[in-house]
């Protein structure tokens, strides 16, 4: 699904799963490791490559896969092909005759494309693959810092295993028996929804505006967005450390830091903490999986539930005090503030690659063929 490409990369881990004999019963809608995948219905244009999977994965009807013929053309150039503003011109103008967004596979035979001898396809992909190379060992690397910061707030604050708790006394507790000196408080204690209401129509200046489609799925690591000027409707104001919280099917679980100030869909809960020390605990509570499991538990609405804060607020948080929260609240500052240096080299990476990709492509910097 549109939903499941994610810079320039298939989610396999966050995609849904069929049981593989209902996939094996089904005739058509099958790609497998290699090919070249293109959003064609509602959400036009995204491209991604399937990665190596066992067997294959299926395909929605919105998107269409291809394999290639090595011998005249390359996967690897297909995909830099497809995202140049050659082909993306093409795409605008075919899919903008449908009143919603749509390019049959009829239509996308007509499409053409920039097509060099294959030995040029490759330095050319060779050129491009460097950088999103460079691209995906950052997003690795944000990942690892993700799971860090999870596995931290998981063990000092579910399991109560921090540095030196073998000699801290326990008492109880209304969550059970918690570290002495510890407390428990209702998010709505240490945390508040910040609701900046910013109404439809044009802005002073253009502003990063995040949508519930930029925020990534189990990452505070936000890492898309896109600039506005004008607003088509009612929107919220964020500022940089607030968390942005996807309302939409919670268990969608799009939980983010936002690294500066913007814009975000009204669809966004925006969870500030009340003081700076509870910046680090509500940042990991909130995007814990038991948060977001309760969020979705107690979500309002059968057909798009959207979480409640007026729920949410009286979940029971455990605190922390003294040197433990001191250490916890520095260790998950810094995971956070390394996730959001690693998001910019990505940004300014994709913009490198992008910019070289259509002068590439179209030969105005030229590569040695041999």
């Amino acid at each position: 699904m549109a939903r499941d490409f994610h810079g320039g990369r298939v989610d396999i881990a966050g995609a849904r799963k069929i049981p593989k004999a209902l996939g094996d019963k089904l005739r058509i809608g099958f790609a497998r490791a290699g090919d070249v995948l293109l959003t064609h219905k509602g959400t036009v244009g995204l491209v991604a490559m399937v990665p190596e999977v066992q067997d294959y994965v299926m395909l929605t009807p919105q998107v269409t896969y291809y394999r290639t013929n090595p011998a005249a053309l390359l996967n690897t150039y297909l995909k830099y092909a497809f995202q140049s503003p050659f082909f993306r011109h093409q795409l605008e103008s075919y899919s903008a005759q449908s009143t919603r967004p749509y390019i049959g596979i009829t239509a996308q035979k007509d499409l053409e494309l920039e097509m060099p001898p294959p030995r040029l396809q490759r330095r050319i992909a060779d050129t491009l693959s460097a950088y999103d190379e460079l691209i995906e060992n950052n997003q690795r690397r944000i990942e690892i810092l993700e799971e860090m910061a999870r596995r931290i707030y998981r063990e000092w604050f579910v399991y109560f295993r921090f540095p030196g708790h073998e000699n801290h006394p326990r008492v109880p507790s209304p969550l059970g028996e918690i570290p002495k000196g510890w407390g428990v408080r209702t998010l709505g204690e240490i945390a508040e929804d910040v609701r900046r209401n910013v109404p439809k129509g044009p802005l002073e200046l253009p502003r990063p505006y995040v949508g519930l489609e930029h925020i990534p799925r189990r990452s505070l690591a936000l890492d898309a967005w896109e600039m506005t000027a004008e607003l088509g409707s009612n929107k919220l104001e964020f500022k940089k450390g607030e968390v942005l919280f996807g309302k939409i099917r919670p268990y969608f679980h799009k939980v983010s830091v936002a690294p500066f100030d913007g814009l975000c869909s009204a669809d966004t809960i925006v969870i500030r903490a009340r003081q700076p020390e509870h910046y680090a605990v509500v940042a990991a509570c909130v995007s814990s999986d038991e948060f977001v499991a309760e969020a979705s538990a107690t979500a309002n609405g059968a057909k798009m539930p959207r979480a409640n804060w007026g729920v949410l607020e009286k979940y029971q948080v455990v605190v922390a005090c003294g040197e433990v929260a001191e250490e916890f609240s520095s260790t998950m500052t810094g995971l956070i503030e390394q996730q959001q240096a690693l998001v910019q080299q990505v940004q300014v990476l994709r913009r490198t690659r992008d910019l070289l990709l259509p002068r590439l492509l179209s030969g105005h910097i030229k590569l040695d063929a041999a």
